[in-house]
This record gives C-alpha cells, structure tokens and sequence, in this order.
C-alpha cells in the first residue's frame, strides 16, 4: 500500500516536461485518473462533518484524491450532455478552477478530466491575505468568464451571478473535504486584481473567490 508521503509526491511529480502557454515556463499537462464513483461518507455524515478549518499540513494530496476533488467540485456527470455536478446561471458554465500547488498552477478541464499548465511559480501565498493560505498544499481560485454569460448582462449581474456559482462550487468542496477527512476553507479575503494579473486574465475574466484544501494540522 502506498504510505502518506509516497502519495505526497505522486502529484506532479514528472510536471516538467513541457511548457505551458506562457513563455519561460516548464511545466506539463497532468492526465487525471478517472474519478472514483463511489468515494466518500454518505451525505448526512458530510453534512455532519462539515466545517471551516485554517490549519494545514504541508503534504501534498495525490492525484486520485485531487481528480475526485475536481471532479466533485465541478467536473462532468452527464458525459452525454456535458453537465456539470454544480448548477451555473442560465447554463452558462461561466466558472474556471485554477489549481495554485507548490511547483506552479494548472487550469482544470473537465472535457479531458485534466490539467492545463498555467504558470510555474507558486503563488499559493497570493491567494489569499491570510498566513495559512501558502502553506495549504492545494488553493483553488475561482475565475469566471463574463464572455460567456451573454453580452447584453450588465457587468455588475455577471459578478452578482458568478459569485453564486461559485458558492455553489465552493459547497462541494466542502462536502468532499468532509467526506475525505481533509480540511478546507472558502475565502474571499484576497486580491482579485492581483490574482488576475499573475494568472493573466484577460478583460472579460474576474476572480470571484478561493478555497484552500489540504489535510488538517494536528
């Protein structure tokens, strides 16, 4: 069986072979395991374990328990449509998750159940305006695309919008975490119009929120 800390170092271990979209960057796409069907506690001991926790341990998660993260938060469960596990306004699925780890960040693609590289830098710390934040080993940043959700939406509607389906993301998460016995909180304490730069958002994407995941300290 594999111990806690060779689990630790399966995640993007073999990440650097090729580059992502920005230039001087080193690291490579990660093909996802396919995610569990039957993981977790039921929905009443979720709900029951349910809580914010600040407190992590520097190990990081492994790859199957990061795809079924993934996957729970917002990833495909009706492959034959492209649904998702969480609701988005007007079925605009607006919403991108961007995964901040030590060796750099990755955008998780659903369609491919994967993820794209993004920036090799560890921006963990920039998440957030909270110490904890870059010691968690996994930060998720929520980035919506108003492109998608229809040129006549006034932009102040596309944040109002967004901004709920991140909750609803941001549930899930929670409910996996409690169900996986890993600890989590959803923030928004941070600067937006800093993220945004360092991922290089263009105009039509905004951060919405982000979420730290990891296991709990203690």
């Amino acid at each position: 069986m594999m111990t806690r800390r060779q689990a630790s170092l399966a995640l993007l271990s073999s990440a650097t072979l090729a580059a992502p979209r920005r230039a001087g960057a080193a690291l490579s796409a990660i093909a996802l395991p396919a995610p569990r069907r039957g993981f977790g506690k039921s929905l009443a001991e979720a709900l029951q374990a349910r809580r914010s926790i600040r407190e992590f341990t520097t190990a990081a998660l492994p790859d199957q328990l990061v795809s079924d993260l993934l996957w729970g938060a917002f990833g495909i469960n009706r492959p034959q449509s492209g649904d998702r596990t969480a609701p988005s306004w007007r079925h605009s699925i607006e919403l991108e998750l961007h995964v901040a780890t030590a060796q750099g960040v990755w955008r998780y693609e659903p369609h491919g159940h994967r993820l794209v590289p993004e920036l090799a830098r560890d921006i963990r710390a920039d998440t957030g305006t909270q110490d904890f934040v870059g010691q968690a080993p996994l930060n998720l940043v929520y980035v919506a695309d108003g492109a998608r959700m229809g040129a006549g939406t006034p932009a102040a509607d596309q944040h109002l919008y967004a901004y709920a389906d991140s909750g609803f993301v941001g549930q899930n998460v929670y409910l996996f975490c409690a169900s996986e016995g890993l600890a989590t909180v959803f923030r928004g304490s941070l600067d937006r119009a800093k993220l945004a730069s360092l991922l290089g958002l263009p105009e039509t994407k905004f951060v919405t929120f982000a979420q730290s995941v990891g296991y709990p300290k203690g």
